[in-house]
C-alpha cells in the first residue's frame, strides 16, 4: 500500500491513505530555508494548499497539492491560462515525499479546483487529515454521566487468569514490496538538452519521464517494472533501435528526483525461464500481418530478410504484447484475423475479369461491366467503391489503365510508383482516398482500384493490403481473345481466417 507523509506544525508526521497516482503541481524552487519560507508564504496568500518538500543541495520545492493526477493536469492548464503560476510549472509525483503544509493558506483565494474538490473540502480547511483528538482521560470511566443522569448499570467483564489466556499467533509480517526498476535510456548535464531528448524519445516511447540524479545529471527513463520484464524489453527496444545500445536497467532508488512525470508503461510479461519456447508462426503469415499493421512494404515471400526482421522489431515495440517475437507475432496475427471477421471480408470471384480477391462486400454491390472493367459501387451509402480490371497486354497496357484511373478521378492527384511490371497510385481529396495497383502477370495487365471515405484512411490501407496480397486469377477474363464459357456471377463467400 503506497502513501506519503505530511509534516504539520512542529514536525508531527501523519501518514495519509494511499491514492492513485497522487501528484503535486510544482511551481517554484528556492535555495535556502529563509528564501523558501518567504516564497511559500507568498504563494499561501494565493492558494490554500501550498506545500514544500526538500530537494538536493539545500533547495526546497514549492507546490500545490497533493491531488489525483487527472485533477492536477486540468488545474495546471487552467492556472497557466490565467498566468497565476510560472509557465514552466509541472506535475511531480507525491509518492515518497515528505510534504510540509504551509500555514496561513488564504481560504478566500480563488483556485482552479474542481467543483468536486471544493464541495468535498472547504477552502478554509486543510486538505489533509487533522491530527487525532486526544483520547479521554483513562482515569475517567467510559460511562461517565455527562448529562446529569445516572449511568446504566454495567457489570464489569470477568478477568481472565493469565494461565487461561489462549496463545495468540503473532501477526504475519507484511511481504516486502518487489523492487522496482527502470530502463535508463540516456542522460545529459544540461536541462534543456535533456528535455529535447525526452521529447524525441516520447515519439516512440510516450511513457518516458525525466529524473535528476544525485550528481545533477538529467536522465530519461522508462518504468517502473520488475527486473526480468525490464531486461527482456530492453533487448526488444535495442533490436528496434528505439533506445541506444548503452541503455540499461537500473533500480528505481538510483534515479533520484523525478522532474517530469511519465506514465507507468503497459509492457507484456516476458516468458518465464521454464516456459516452453514458442514457435514463430509461418513467415508469410507474419509478413501479411505486418503489412496489415502498416510496418512492412516488402514482398510476401516467407523469407527472413532484413526488412522482415526490422518490421518485426518495430511491431513488438508498438504492440507491447510481449518482448518475445513468436508471442508478439502470434498476437498480431490474432488481431488481424479478428479484424477480418469484424470488417466482413469475403472472397469475391468476379467472372468478367476472372479475378478472385478478399473484399468488404458489406460495403459494396455490383454495378456494371465496361470492356476490361468490373465496377462495384457503394452499398447503403457506404461511400466505398471497387474497380477490377484485366486485359491482355504488358507494361504499356498497364500504364494506359493507370492513366484512365487518373483521368476519371478515381485516384485524385495521385503519387505514382512505377516499376517494370507494376504500378501503384495513391491520392485523396476532401471526400475520399483512392488506391490503385496494376501488374503484368502472364501476359495480362490486371489490378484493382479501391475508393474509400477519407475519414477511414486506416481501414482503406488495411483493405488495400489484403486485396494486394491475395489477388489471384481463377478464370480467363471477358477480354481474352478466345474467352472460355464462364458461370453466371458467383456470390461472394466468406473467407476463412
Amino acid at each position: 500500500m503506497r502513501g506519503f507523509a505530511l509534516v504539520l506544525g512542529a514536525g508531527l508526521a501523519l501518514p495519509l491513505p494511499a491514492m492513485a497516482e497522487d501528484v503535486v503541481i510544482r511551481i517554484e524552487a528556492k535555495r535556502g530555508a529563509d528564501a523558501a519560507a518567504t516564497a511559500a508564504q507568498d504563494w499561501a496568500g494565493q492558494f490554500p494548499d501550498v506545500v514544500t518538500f526538500p530537494l538536493s543541495d539545500g533547495w526546497t520545492g514549492i507546490a500545490l497539492g497533493p491531488m489525483p493526477r487527472e485533477q492536477a493536469s486540468v488545474r495546471l492548464d487552467e492556472l497557466r491560462a490565467q498566468n497565476r503560476v510560472p509557465g514552466d510549472s509541472f506535475l511531480a509525483p507525491a509518492e515518497g515525499r515528505v510534504l510540509n503544509a504551509v500555514p496561513g493558506g488564504n481560504p478566500d483565494a480563488a483556485t482552479a479546483a474542481t467543483p468536486e474538490q471544493s464541495a468535498a473540502t472547504p477552502a478554509s480547511a486543510s486538505t489533509f487529515p487533522a491530527a487525532a483528538e486526544p483520547a479521554p482521560d483513562a482515569a475517567e470511566p467510559a460511562t461517565a454521566d455527562l448529562a446529569g443522569e445516572d449511568a446504566p448499570d454495567t457489570a464489569p467483564a470477568p478477568e481472565m487468569p493469565e494461565s487461561a489466556a489462549p496463545d495468540m499467533p503473532a501477526a504475519p509480517e507484511a511481504p516486502e514490496a518487489p523492487a522496482q526498476f527502470f530502463i535508463r535510456i540516456e542522460s545529459s548535464a544540461d536541462r534543456a538538452a535533456a528535455e529535447d531528448m525526452l521529447a524525441k524519445r516520447r515519439e516512440i516511447l510516450p511513457d518516458v519521464g525525466l529524473w535528476t540524479l544525485p550528481n545533477g545529471r538529467f536522465v530519461v527513463a522508462l518504468g517502473p517494472t520488475d527486473q526480468v520484464t525490464g531486461e527482456a524489453w530492453l533487448r526488444a527496444f535495442k533490436d528496434a533501435q528505439a533506445v541506444p545500445r548503452d541503455a540499461f536497467v537500473t533500480p528505481a532508488a538510483d534515479l533520484g528526483q523525478n522532474e517530469i512525470i511519465g506514465k507507468v508503461p503497459e509492457l507484456g510479461a516476458a516468458p518465464g525461464e521454464t516456459a516452453m519456447p514458442l514457435v514463430m508462426p509461418p513467415l508469410e503469415d507474419v509478413q501479411r500481418a505486418l503489412r496489415w499493421a502498416g510496418h512492412y512494404d516488402g514482398a510476401i515471400d516467407g523469407k527472413d530478410g532484413p526488412m522482415t526482421q526490422a518490421a518485426i522489431a518495430d511491431e513488438i515495440v508498438r504492440l507491447r504484447a510481449s518482448p518475445d517475437p513468436a508471442s508478439a507475432m502470434g498476437e498480431l496475427i490474432r488481431r488481424r484475423d479478428a479484424w477480418r471477421t469484424q470488417i466482413g471480408l469475403t472472397e469475391l470471384r468476379d467472372p468478367h475479369t476472372g479475378l478472385a480477391l478478399p473484399a468488404p462486400m458489406q460495403k459494396l454491390q455490383f454495378d456494371r461491366t465496361e470492356r476490361a472493367l468490373s465496377i462495384y459501387g457503394p452499398k447503403d451509402g457506404s461511400g466505398a467503391a471497387l474497380i477490377l480490371f484485366s486485359q491482355p497486354g504488358g507494361q504499356q497496357e498497364m500504364l494506359d489503365m493507370a492513366g484512365l484511373v487518373t483521368a476519371l478521378g478515381w485516384v485524385p492527384a495521385p503519387v505514382r510508383q512505377v516499376r517494370q511490371g507494376s504500378v501503384i497510385l495513391d491520392g485523396r481529396n476532401q471526400t475520399h482516398v483512392g488506391h490503385a495497383e496494376g501488374r503484368v502477370v502472364d501476359g495480362r495487365a490486371q489490378g484493382f482500384v479501391l475508393i474509400w471515405p477519407l475519414q477511414d484512411m486506416q481501414e482503406s490501407r488495411r483493405i488495400a493490403s489484403e486485396i494486394s496480397d491475395n489477388l489471384s486469377r481463377f478464370a480467363p477474363g471477358a477480354m481474352d481473345p478466345a474467352p472460355a464459357e464462364t458461370a453466371p456471377d458467383t456470390p461472394a463467400t466468406p473467407l476463412a481466417n
